[in-house]
């Protein structure tokens, strides 16, 4: 079954869980692969990832032929970054770095044409008219900001960065790691009483699975380049003749 954005969108908003893969290992093939386990939605990462920018009509194409839907997080939360992976076949982007709700709004805008918004018309690989537009809740002031961020107009969800969020609020180390939890749980609820669809960024189904039954509907249940070190290690620990790197 194909699903399209405006399908994400629907059940974001309907409160209910959509599961997604995070990709950063590059080119079309991985992200057919990843589509065709029947993922939601592929993530094509261009802040941290392998993919170059060039590689994104042929990924996002191979995405949506294998039935899921292409979101890119972008370089940055810049109007060039932002816009550019939408001329590319990029159905949503997730944008990183946000520093408040006035930033946010102009990110918002920068996925939106006029009158709505400031996007640049461009036809290169026939992008979305109406994008997903999901922001990253990743520094302290984000965090402060929360509220305003999560009324803001257009804004489809929030995806918390859980790995830069600790740094920036100093709760790292394994002393701090409850600490985090709990500020995590809290942006999970505060979305979802106010009707914003919210994500935390896992590397487990475990992990995933968590999150969702705290209400996030952006379910991101793995990232392929762990996933692909993790089971290829244990199969060579299994060869090796000893137990795998869980131990079993």
């Amino acid at each position: 079954m194909v699903i399209s954005e405006g399908d994400l969108r629907a059940r974001w908003s309907a409160g209910q869980p959509c599961h997604g893969l995070w990709s950063l290992l590059p080119g079309a093939v991985t992200g057919e692969v990843l589509a065709r386990t029947g993922a939601d939605f592929v993530v094509v990462d261009l802040q941290h990832g392998a993919t170059a920018e060039a590689e994104l009509p042929g990924t996002a194409a191979a995405i949506t032929a294998a039935g899921s839907v292409p979101l890119v997080r972008t370089r940055s939360p810049s109007f060039a970054d932002v816009g550019r992976p939408l001329d590319l076949g990029a159905r949503g982007v997730i944008v990183p770095n946000v520093r408040d709700a006035a930033h946010a709004r102009e990110v918002v805008a920068a996925c939106r044409h006029a009158p709505a918004g400031s996007r640049s018309i461009g036809r290169l690989s026939g992008g979305a008219d109406a994008p997903l537009v999901v922001v990253m809740v990743e520094a302290a002031t984000a965090l402060a900001d929360l509220d305003a961020v999560l009324a803001v107009e257009g804004l489809d969800g929030v995806y918390v960065g859980p790995g830069d969020l600790s740094l920036s609020l100093g709760l790292t180390g394994e002393d701090r790691r409850a600490e985090l939890r709990g500020v995590l749980s809290s942006i999970v609820a505060r979305a979802g009483a106010a009707g914003v669809p919210v994500g935390v960024h896992a590397y487990s189904g475990e992990e995933a699975a968590g999150h969702a039954a705290e209400g996030a509907t952006i379910v991101t249940v793995a990232v392929d380049a762990v996933s692909l070190g993790e089971v290829v290690a244990h199969h060579l620990a299994v060869a090796r003749g000893g137990p795998g790197p869980n131990g079993t």
